[in-house]
């Protein structure tokens, strides 16, 4: 197995996030967060009208490339579109006009592909190019709250400026707008990839170099996918404390908070006798320009503390070296304290317990606070934990037959699901971190490889950080390996022919093994894949296709038993397990753990660059 480098402070007790747990209950799924609401705002100015090879005008491959993008986009995705330029001409006179020119063709609503073809087919190129007024009319366009996308297609500079489009975005974010924005430069010259290239960064966004209209039909579509898939986060609304004693009670489920720089909030969770607790919280990091190696790094802690406040010795702590290339951190804790005999001191046996989240170190750049996804299980005691030892590591097997195209999801709560061992096919833009998820069921473990293609360009010009790392059902991070891509094929692991984790027992969490403890669950797993955008000339790199490669070994097996669970005192007896042992075949799904039935260069910089990606954990 690759993985991050781990240092322990001191080993205390295995680390292992969960969701919520409700034995006896039937599967159910919260639908998964809607794509980004998109804006895609098109250049109509005079110079579309110039000549294209093989497409007739710019305008031509322009609206080529927007009928690609929506036979490509999802059933039902908010998208939108605006073009710029097609109102007036562009003389001196017409000018005052024309640097307001921006039309709304659709607001960003479900999917209208006939309509949205139909009015793009009817542009007329000939106008302006005000690229900072189509950003604001676009923004306005967009819902008020949450995250959101513009996709803006130019082959100049604007024309009209003030304003500046950079200025524009900055303004925009100053505001506590939650909008990412991504360029593409349809054959621009030098001063418009810059102009473009500023806009997107400005964002956390990507800029696309698109030479021709061949280049232009590919990206565009690939790019608008990609601005649907931001990190949306998700959860039920929760307020953690600044103290332990004010920490609010938090139930099994996944909640969503916010957490300030250097801010440390309290969660309290209710753990019947027997039972263990699982916490994780999740944190996606906006992509930010010139962030030197030194002054990228984040930390995220959780510790756990008994019901009168007490340190029970438990710490977790997890962080990235290059937040700002857009990392998504997790921190999880496995609390097992009350599966032992109560002592009387505060952090053995049922009761209430908090647990302590502080986004500690905090990088360049990042804004003052960020959403958190918090998430809570709380697993019943085991009547039989079922077979005791621990099965090899699964051995790769290549599967034949053509590799599946799939689309990747924006974060934890829309990965892509694979349907089990086979090849698949995805585009990943610079900047973004990438979520599919494979079933294992008990007895079953995953091996997986990551192929990426190469790409035009070499050295510091394509230079990216890629890494792909694997997790529990809970987010507990198990798996990773990274390199320094510089358009070259490449393949992670480097050193193995696949990523491998272990079968999925119950008793693995009390293995001699200890990378063995997390996996002890089953359910959905996690692969994750992330490309850094290039340490040069941002504009000029290009999304990279890859290839995961994934096998699903064993033959499922019965899981464990779990016991009733008594109710806590005034809870009603139905808010409790059934009597006597439930189901053998326990699964953990995406959202909750709530289902206990169903089965189931350079040398130097590019090492400083592995070095920077290198995750740590401790525990007291």
């Amino acid at each position: 197995m690759s993985r991050r480098l781990r240092v322990g402070i001191a080993a205390f007790a295995c680390s292992l996030p969960v969701l919520g747990f409700a034995p006896g209950a039937a599967s159910a799924q919260a639908p998964p967060p809607e794509p980004a609401p998109t804006m895609v705002v098109l250049d109509a100015s005079g110079s579309m009208t110039g000549a294209d090879p093989g497409r007739g005008t710019k305008m031509d491959a322009a609206k080529h490339a927007v009928h690609a993008l929506l036979d490509a986009a999802p059933d039902g995705a908010p998208i939108g579109l605006a073009a710029y330029g097609t109102g007036t001409g562009n003389s001196d006179a017409e000018r005052a006009q024309g640097c307001q020119d921006v039309t709304v063709l659709h607001p960003p609503k479900p999917l209208d592909r006939a309509g949205l073809g139909a009015d793009v087919d009817g542009l007329v190129a000939r106008g302006y190019t005000p690229i900072g007024r189509s950003l604001q009319v676009a923004a306005e366009q967009l819902p008020q709250e949450g995250p959101r996308s513009i996709v803006l297609v130019s082959d100049g500079v604007d024309t009209c400026a003030p304003p500046e489009p950079c200025d524009v975005v900055r303004t925009l974010a100053g505001q506590g707008v939650d909008l990412v924005v991504h360029t593409v430069g349809f054959g621009a010259d030098e001063a418009a990839r810059a102009q473009l290239a500023c806009v997107a960064q400005a964002t956390g966004g990507t800029y696309t170099d698109a030479p021709d209209a061949d280049a232009l039909q590919r990206v565009l579509p690939r790019v608008t996918r990609s601005a649907m898939r931001n990190y949306q986060p998700a959860g039920t609304p929760v307020t953690g404390a600044a103290t332990v004693v004010a920490a609010p009670l938090t139930t099994p489920g996944q909640h969503l908070d916010t957490i300030g720089q250097h801010e440390q909030r309290f969660y309290a969770v209710d753990v019947p006798a027997g039972a263990t607790a699982y916490v994780s919280a999740t944190v996606a990091y906006p992509r930010l320009e010139g962030v030197g190696i030194t002054d990228d790094f984040n930390v995220l802690q959780l510790q756990t503390y008994g019901g009168t406040g007490e340190s029970c010795n438990q710490f977790e702590s997890e962080q990235t070296g290059d937040s700002s290339s857009g990392e998504v951190l997790t921190v999880a804790t496995t609390w097992t304290g009350a599966t032992e005999q109560d002592t009387g001191d505060g952090c053995t046996g049922g009761g209430r317990y908090t647990f302590g989240l502080t986004w500690d170190v905090v990088s360049a750049g990042v804004p003052e606070r960020l959403p958190v996804e918090l998430l809570v299980a709380v697993e019943p005691p085991v009547a039989d934990a079922g077979p005791a030892a621990v099965l090899p590591e699964p051995v790769f097997t290549e599967r034949p037959g053509p590799a599946l195209p799939v689309a990747g999801g924006g974060s934890f709560n829309v990965a892509a699901e694979l349907p089990g061992s086979g090849s698949y096919t995805d585009s990943v833009q610079r900047g973004e971190f990438v979520f599919y998820r494979v079933r294992l069921d008990w007895g079953q473990g995953l091996a997986y490889r990551v192929r990426f293609a190469a790409t035009p360009g070499n050295g510091l010009d394509n230079l990216s950080p890629v890494s792909t790392a694997a997790y529990t059902p809970t987010r507990q991070e198990i798996l990773s390996d990274n390199l320094a891509y510089t358009g070259d094929a490449e393949v992670l692991p480097t050193d193995a022919a696949a990523e491998t984790t272990a079968r999925v027992r119950y008793a693995n969490r009390e293995a001699d093994t200890y990378e063995y403890h997390a996996q002890s669950v089953a359910g959905g797993y996690y692969i994750a894949v992330h490309i850094g955008p290039t340490e040069e000339k941002p504009g000029a790199a290009v999304a990279v296709p890859i290839q995961l490669d994934v096998a699903v070994v064993g033959d499922p097996e019965p899981g464990p038993r779990y016991a009733a669970v008594a109710p806590a005192p005034g809870e009603p007896p139905s808010a409790a397990a059934p009597a006597g042992p439930v189901s053998t075949r326990t699964t953990l799904t995406p959202t909750g753990w709530a289902v206990l039935a169903g089965g189931g260069v350079v040398a130097a910089l590019a090492i400083a660059l592995v070095i920077r990606r290198r995750r740590r954990a401790g525990r007291v």
